[in-house]
């Protein structure tokens, strides 16, 4: 069934998204503050929007990629909340703090409308091949409503639990991923200062219990010293310090998770906060005296 979707928020991850479900019949209307990033959706067989109350006027969904916490309580308060129409769909694909998910669904539903939260992991390739991870939170009910959309951009979609339970999980997912990738960096650093033969190494490694989906798509561009973003350091700061919050709230103590915020914060320090995540190796190559 086609479905009349706006979509707030088309860069990196939200653009590749919008175009899936153009591509799959639903009517989008995407809104993006930098109006050129809606071409792409047009020429995908979507339509841009001027503002957006004009992308959510008449929609039956509506779709949210934005960077933090501040952001999509500004869009949603002042915009989308005065404009949808009762009983509109709120997917929030964004990552935000788990307790902010929770007072914004809230707050839906005093207004006569319902919201999922559904961050996404995989990155800029995962959109691009609508291959995502999505972990989602809210009621059974608006989880079903919303499935066939997930299903068009994300490849393993699952309910994991109420309001906030799906942002939860991704803090989660991004200790595990940030302590992977500084780990690697390590280890690549130590191979190299030992005069390894590095893409030996990776391949060797990867074949065994070390091998991950951090090492395969972070090693080359380590290697290579490829650190144009597919996920910006920024953000990945931005994500420790929801990590911090919600331990710190739940009483939970993750000593690895604060070393690793450190590792992340002395990158972003450095000026290479608009760089891909991978570029820890660049901060420990300078713990070790090298520039890199």
């Amino acid at each position: 069934m086609s479905r009349t979707v706006a979509f707030v928020g088309l860069g990196i991850m939200g653009g590749p998204m919008a175009r899936h479900l153009a591509a799959a019949g639903h009517d989008v209307v995407g809104f993006n503050r930098s109006p050129e990033k809606t071409r792409a959706l047009v020429e995908a067989g979507g339509r841009a929007a001027a503002s957006v109350a004009e992308a959510v006027d008449g929609a039956d969904v509506v779709a949210l990629m934005l960077p933090d916490s501040p952001d999509v309580t500004s869009v949603l308060t002042d915009g989308v909340f005065d404009a949808a129409k009762p009983g509109t769909l709120i997917v929030d694909f964004s990552t935000i703090r788990p307790d902010v998910a929770r007072d914004l669904a809230a707050q839906a539903s005093d207004r006569g409308l319902r919201m999922i939260d559904a961050p996404v992991s995989g990155g800029q390739a995962g959109a691009e091949n609508a291959a995502l991870s999505i972990m989602v939170g809210g009621a059974e009910a608006d989880v079903a409503d919303a499935r066939p959309l997930l299903d068009v951009v994300g490849k393993t979609v699952v309910h994991v639990g109420p309001s906030g339970a799906g942002q939860t999980v991704k803090a989660a997912n991004q200790l595990i991923v940030a302590g992977n990738i500084a780990l690697l960096a390590e280890a690549l650093v130590f191979l190299e200062a030992h005069g390894a033969d590095l893409p030996a190494a990776v391949e060797v490694l990867g074949g065994g219990l070390a091998g991950s989906a951090v090492l395969n798509q972070k090693a080359p561009k380590m290697l290579d010293r490829d650190f144009g973003p597919g996920f910006r350091i920024d953000l990945h700061h931005k994500d420790m310090g929801i990590v911090s919050e919600a331990s710190r709230s739940a009483g939970v103590v993750t000593p690895v998770a604060a070393l690793v915020a450190q590792l992340v914060a002395a990158t972003r320090a450095a000026g290479d906060g608009d760089l891909d995540h991978s570029a820890l190796f660049r901060t420990v190559a300078r713990l070790n005296g090298a520039e890199k």
